[in-house]
């Protein structure tokens, strides 16, 4: 009998060390402490993430890949065409305007995705006004284009 009796303490011990143990782990993530950088570190830091955004919509995102083809010779022919730098840089900014509307598309699907994967009409909705965001980006674009360079 005073074998059960410490295989029961020793027992009930082993399981209070493991609930200390995930009650700290689980406490110490809880308290992860946010900090927030002012100055010089923070424009580093936001510097930092905006690569890391960029880096990863070019490796990972194919419509985004698509766009930087076509982004690059345009704003190239758009800074050697005979046109003025105010012409020159609207046709540039058009074209950024494209690639920020494929940023923000990518986005709302990301946090669409990450709230769950399966089917909801809402979600759905999302996307797709997303996508027609990326589509009226691309519209405005074509039109800034031909009046710019042939109207």
């Amino acid at each position: 009998m005073t074998t059960s009796v410490s295989s029961s303490t020793s027992d009930d011990n082993v399981i209070k060390n493991v609930t200390k143990n995930v009650t700290k782990s689980v406490t110490a993530k809880q308290t992860t402490v946010v900090v927030k950088r002012h100055g010089f570190m923070r424009l580093l830091y936001t510097c930092k993430h905006t690569f890391n955004g960029l880096k990863w919509m070019c490796r990972n995102e194919a419509a985004f890949q698509q766009e930087i083809l076509l982004f690059i010779p345009l704003t190239v022919f758009a800074c050697m065409a005979n046109i003025s730098a105010p012409q020159s840089a609207i046709l540039v900014l058009a074209l950024l305007f494209v690639l920020f509307a494929e940023l923000v598309n990518t986005a709302i699907e990301v946090v669409v995705d990450r709230i769950g994967l399966e089917f909801d009409t809402l979600s759905g909705l999302a996307k797709d006004i997303a996508s027609a965001f990326v589509f009226l980006s691309m519209l405005m674009a074509a039109i800034v284009w031909w009046v710019i360079l042939w109207a």
